[in-house]
Protein backbone atom coordinates (compact mmCIF):
# COMPACT_ATOMS: atom_id res chain seq x y z
CA UNK A 1 0.00 0.00 0.00
CA UNK A 2 1.56 3.52 -1.30
CA UNK A 3 1.94 6.16 1.83
CA UNK A 4 -0.26 9.39 1.46
CA UNK A 5 2.19 12.11 0.29
CA UNK A 6 3.08 14.19 3.36
CA UNK A 7 2.80 17.41 1.29
CA UNK A 8 0.24 19.50 3.74
CA UNK A 9 -2.96 19.92 2.09
CA UNK A 10 -3.57 24.38 1.96
CA UNK A 11 -7.02 26.14 0.27
CA UNK A 12 -6.21 28.14 -2.66
CA UNK A 13 -6.78 31.59 -1.37
CA UNK A 14 -5.31 33.07 1.77
CA UNK A 15 -7.61 33.05 4.85
CA UNK A 16 -7.14 33.42 8.75
CA UNK A 17 -7.34 30.03 9.39
CA UNK A 18 -4.25 29.40 7.67
CA UNK A 19 -2.30 30.23 10.61
CA UNK A 20 -3.45 26.98 12.56
CA UNK A 21 -2.47 25.00 9.44
CA UNK A 22 1.20 26.64 9.57
CA UNK A 23 1.61 25.70 13.64
CA UNK A 24 0.54 22.78 12.53
CA UNK A 25 3.43 22.53 10.21
CA UNK A 26 5.52 21.34 13.29
CA UNK A 27 4.15 18.46 14.18
CA UNK A 28 3.60 16.93 10.51
CA UNK A 29 7.30 17.48 9.94
CA UNK A 30 7.77 15.82 13.73
CA UNK A 31 5.34 12.61 12.49
CA UNK A 32 7.34 12.61 8.95
CA UNK A 33 10.56 12.68 10.57
CA UNK A 34 9.57 9.66 12.89
CA UNK A 35 8.20 7.52 10.38
CA UNK A 36 11.22 7.98 7.96
CA UNK A 37 14.20 5.67 8.57
CA UNK A 38 16.67 8.26 6.43
CA UNK A 39 15.44 11.35 7.72
CA UNK A 40 15.38 10.17 11.38
CA UNK A 41 18.90 8.91 10.97
CA UNK A 42 19.67 12.76 9.38
CA UNK A 43 18.12 14.16 12.41
CA UNK A 44 20.24 12.04 14.91
CA UNK A 45 23.38 12.67 13.62
CA UNK A 46 22.30 16.43 13.29
CA UNK A 47 21.67 15.77 17.12
CA UNK A 48 24.85 13.83 17.61
CA UNK A 49 27.06 16.71 16.12
CA UNK A 50 25.16 19.17 18.01
CA UNK A 51 25.77 17.38 20.72
CA UNK A 52 30.02 16.61 20.15
CA UNK A 53 29.87 19.99 18.96
CA UNK A 54 28.58 21.47 22.53
CA UNK A 55 31.08 19.04 24.23
CA UNK A 56 34.18 20.18 22.13
CA UNK A 57 33.41 24.25 22.79
CA UNK A 58 32.99 23.28 26.64
CA UNK A 59 36.40 21.70 26.72
CA UNK A 60 38.37 24.09 24.43
CA UNK A 61 36.73 26.88 26.78
CA UNK A 62 37.46 25.05 29.64
CA UNK A 63 40.79 24.60 28.81
CA UNK A 64 41.99 27.45 27.13
CA UNK A 65 39.85 30.32 28.42
CA UNK A 66 42.38 30.87 31.49
CA UNK A 67 45.04 31.38 29.29
CA UNK A 68 43.56 33.45 27.36
CA UNK A 69 42.33 35.71 30.52
CA UNK A 70 45.65 35.31 32.32
CA UNK A 71 47.50 36.68 28.81
CA UNK A 72 45.22 39.71 29.61
CA UNK A 73 44.84 40.38 32.58
CA UNK A 74 47.16 38.31 35.05
CA UNK A 75 45.78 36.14 38.04
CA UNK A 76 46.23 38.99 41.06
CA UNK A 77 47.67 37.39 44.33
CA UNK A 78 44.96 39.19 46.73
CA UNK A 79 41.99 36.42 47.83
CA UNK A 80 39.82 39.65 46.27
CA UNK A 81 41.41 39.94 43.04
CA UNK A 82 41.19 36.61 42.80
CA UNK A 83 37.73 36.50 43.24
CA UNK A 84 37.05 39.28 40.66
CA UNK A 85 39.02 37.04 38.56
CA UNK A 86 37.33 33.98 38.68
CA UNK A 87 33.81 35.96 38.56
CA UNK A 88 35.35 37.17 35.51
CA UNK A 89 36.57 33.76 33.95
CA UNK A 90 32.75 32.35 34.62
CA UNK A 91 31.14 35.16 33.09
CA UNK A 92 33.18 34.77 29.46
CA UNK A 93 33.00 31.73 29.51
CA UNK A 94 29.34 31.42 29.85
CA UNK A 95 29.14 34.21 27.62
CA UNK A 96 31.76 32.10 25.02
CA UNK A 97 29.47 29.22 25.44
CA UNK A 98 26.08 30.74 24.41
CA UNK A 99 27.90 32.91 21.48
CA UNK A 100 29.50 29.81 20.52
CA UNK A 101 26.27 27.53 20.59
CA UNK A 102 24.03 30.22 18.57
CA UNK A 103 26.72 31.35 16.16
CA UNK A 104 28.60 27.85 15.41
CA UNK A 105 26.61 25.57 15.90
CA UNK A 106 24.52 26.39 13.04
CA UNK A 107 27.25 26.87 10.25
CA UNK A 108 28.17 23.62 11.22
CA UNK A 109 25.04 22.10 10.88
CA UNK A 110 24.54 23.94 7.37
CA UNK A 111 25.95 20.96 5.40
CA UNK A 112 23.37 18.80 6.61
CA UNK A 113 20.29 21.19 5.90
CA UNK A 114 19.78 20.59 2.01
CA UNK A 115 20.10 16.77 2.29
CA UNK A 116 16.83 16.57 5.08
CA UNK A 117 15.64 19.38 2.99
CA UNK A 118 16.22 17.15 -0.31
CA UNK A 119 15.07 13.89 0.92
CA UNK A 120 11.52 15.61 2.46
CA UNK A 121 11.01 16.50 -0.95
CA UNK A 122 11.46 13.50 -2.31
CA UNK A 123 8.65 12.16 -0.12
CA UNK A 124 6.61 14.71 -1.33
CA UNK A 125 6.76 13.13 -4.81
CA UNK A 126 8.17 14.81 -8.72
CA UNK A 127 11.55 14.96 -7.48
CA UNK A 128 14.60 13.36 -7.30
CA UNK A 129 17.86 14.59 -5.45
CA UNK A 130 20.23 15.54 -8.15
CA UNK A 131 23.41 15.00 -9.02
CA UNK A 132 26.52 16.68 -8.14
CA UNK A 133 27.26 18.99 -10.97
CA UNK A 134 30.15 21.87 -10.41
CA UNK A 135 28.75 24.07 -13.02
CA UNK A 136 24.95 24.03 -10.41
CA UNK A 137 26.54 23.64 -7.08
CA UNK A 138 28.58 27.02 -8.11
CA UNK A 139 25.06 28.40 -9.24
CA UNK A 140 23.11 27.45 -6.53
CA UNK A 141 26.38 28.59 -3.67
CA UNK A 142 25.70 32.31 -5.47
CA UNK A 143 22.15 32.30 -5.22
CA UNK A 144 22.19 30.92 -1.36
CA UNK A 145 24.82 33.71 -0.55
CA UNK A 146 22.69 36.49 -2.06
CA UNK A 147 19.27 35.26 -0.50
CA UNK A 148 21.42 35.09 3.15
CA UNK A 149 22.65 38.40 2.82
CA UNK A 150 18.50 39.77 0.92
CA UNK A 151 16.88 38.10 4.27
CA UNK A 152 19.24 39.43 6.62
CA UNK A 153 18.94 43.18 5.42
CA UNK A 154 15.20 42.26 5.27
CA UNK A 155 15.05 41.16 8.91
CA UNK A 156 17.31 44.31 10.23
CA UNK A 157 15.41 46.93 7.99
CA UNK A 158 11.94 45.39 9.71
CA UNK A 159 13.60 45.85 13.48
CA UNK A 160 14.50 49.51 12.22
CA UNK A 161 11.41 50.67 10.63
CA UNK A 162 9.42 49.77 14.25
CA UNK A 163 12.11 51.07 15.77
CA UNK A 164 10.64 54.44 16.53
CA UNK A 165 8.13 53.17 18.06
CA UNK A 166 9.74 52.87 20.96
CA UNK A 167 9.57 56.99 21.28
CA UNK A 168 6.24 56.57 21.91
CA UNK A 169 6.27 56.44 25.99
CA UNK A 170 4.78 53.80 27.72
CA UNK A 171 2.18 51.73 24.86
CA UNK A 172 5.30 52.13 22.38
CA UNK A 173 7.72 50.00 24.08
CA UNK A 174 4.47 47.30 24.82
CA UNK A 175 3.88 47.61 20.88
CA UNK A 176 7.35 47.33 19.56
CA UNK A 177 7.94 44.27 21.73
CA UNK A 178 4.63 42.45 20.19
CA UNK A 179 5.12 43.51 16.62
CA UNK A 180 9.14 42.66 16.52
CA UNK A 181 7.96 39.73 17.47
CA UNK A 182 5.22 39.15 14.84
CA UNK A 183 7.91 40.46 12.33
CA UNK A 184 10.34 37.90 13.73
CA UNK A 185 8.05 35.26 13.29
CA UNK A 186 7.59 36.00 9.81
CA UNK A 187 10.89 36.22 9.31
CA UNK A 188 11.69 32.73 10.98
CA UNK A 189 9.50 31.04 8.42
CA UNK A 190 10.82 33.08 4.99
CA UNK A 191 14.19 31.87 6.33
CA UNK A 192 12.80 28.21 6.15
CA UNK A 193 11.03 29.04 3.38
CA UNK A 194 13.77 30.12 1.50
CA UNK A 195 16.00 27.07 1.84
CA UNK A 196 14.06 24.73 -0.33
CA UNK A 197 13.41 27.66 -2.55
CA UNK A 198 16.99 28.42 -3.03
CA UNK A 199 18.17 25.15 -3.85
CA UNK A 200 15.04 25.57 -7.08
CA UNK A 201 16.77 29.08 -7.77
CA UNK A 202 13.81 31.44 -6.85
CA UNK A 203 14.75 35.10 -6.76
CA UNK A 204 14.22 36.41 -3.39
CA UNK A 205 11.30 38.27 -4.49
CA UNK A 206 9.30 35.36 -4.86
CA UNK A 207 10.02 34.68 -1.13
CA UNK A 208 8.83 38.25 -0.03
CA UNK A 209 6.06 38.01 -2.59
CA UNK A 210 4.85 34.26 -1.04
CA UNK A 211 5.40 35.82 2.22
CA UNK A 212 2.98 38.51 1.65
CA UNK A 213 0.35 36.77 -0.05
CA UNK A 214 0.02 33.97 2.62
CA UNK A 215 1.11 35.75 5.76
CA UNK A 216 -1.26 34.02 7.77
CA UNK A 217 -0.36 30.98 7.19
CA UNK A 218 3.53 31.77 7.11
CA UNK A 219 2.95 33.48 10.19
CA UNK A 220 1.78 30.48 11.67
CA UNK A 221 4.68 28.29 11.29
CA UNK A 222 7.26 31.26 12.23
CA UNK A 223 5.05 31.31 15.56
CA UNK A 224 5.79 27.49 15.33
CA UNK A 225 9.53 27.29 14.83
CA UNK A 226 9.33 30.38 16.86
CA UNK A 227 8.58 28.22 20.40
CA UNK A 228 10.32 25.42 19.22
CA UNK A 229 13.92 27.51 18.51
CA UNK A 230 13.46 29.90 21.33
CA UNK A 231 15.68 28.12 23.52
CA UNK A 232 19.09 28.60 23.22
CA UNK A 233 21.72 25.68 23.01
CA UNK A 234 18.67 23.06 22.50
CA UNK A 235 17.14 24.75 19.21
CA UNK A 236 19.93 23.35 17.53
CA UNK A 237 18.56 19.65 18.77
CA UNK A 238 15.21 20.69 16.94
CA UNK A 239 16.34 22.55 13.84
CA UNK A 240 15.54 19.45 11.26
CA UNK A 241 11.81 19.75 12.47
CA UNK A 242 12.22 23.72 11.04
CA UNK A 243 14.06 22.25 8.01
CA UNK A 244 11.81 19.34 7.26
CA UNK A 245 8.75 22.30 8.44
CA UNK A 246 9.99 25.29 5.63
CA UNK A 247 10.23 22.38 3.26
CA UNK A 248 6.59 21.20 4.07
CA UNK A 249 5.14 24.74 3.48
CA UNK A 250 7.10 24.89 0.31
CA UNK A 251 5.98 21.91 -1.16
CA UNK A 252 2.30 22.69 -0.24
CA UNK A 253 2.37 26.14 -1.66
CA UNK A 254 3.63 24.79 -4.67
CA UNK A 255 0.81 22.20 -5.05
CA UNK A 256 -1.93 24.98 -5.14
CA UNK A 257 -0.12 27.59 -6.81
CA UNK A 258 0.91 30.40 -4.43
CA UNK A 259 4.40 29.63 -5.98
CA UNK A 260 4.76 29.23 -9.65
CA UNK A 261 7.22 26.33 -10.95
CA UNK A 262 10.62 26.16 -10.26
CA UNK A 263 12.87 27.83 -12.42
CA UNK A 264 15.57 25.23 -12.06
CA UNK A 265 12.54 23.09 -13.75
CA UNK A 266 12.82 20.44 -10.64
Amino acid sequence: MTAPSPVPPFSARSSPSDFFQGVGLIFRAWGLIFRTPRLLRLSALCALVTLVSLVGLGMLLWTQLPDWLGAVWSRPEPWWGRAVWTLVLVILGVVGFVVGANVGLPLVLAPLQDPLSEITEELCGNYASPSFRAGAFLRGLAVSLAHTLARLCFFLVGLAVLLPLNLIPGVGNVVWVVLSMVWTMLWLAGEHLAAPMTRHLYPFAQVRQTLRQRWPLCLGFGAGVHVLLWVPILNSFFLPVAVVGGTLLYRGLLAVGSVPPAPDGK
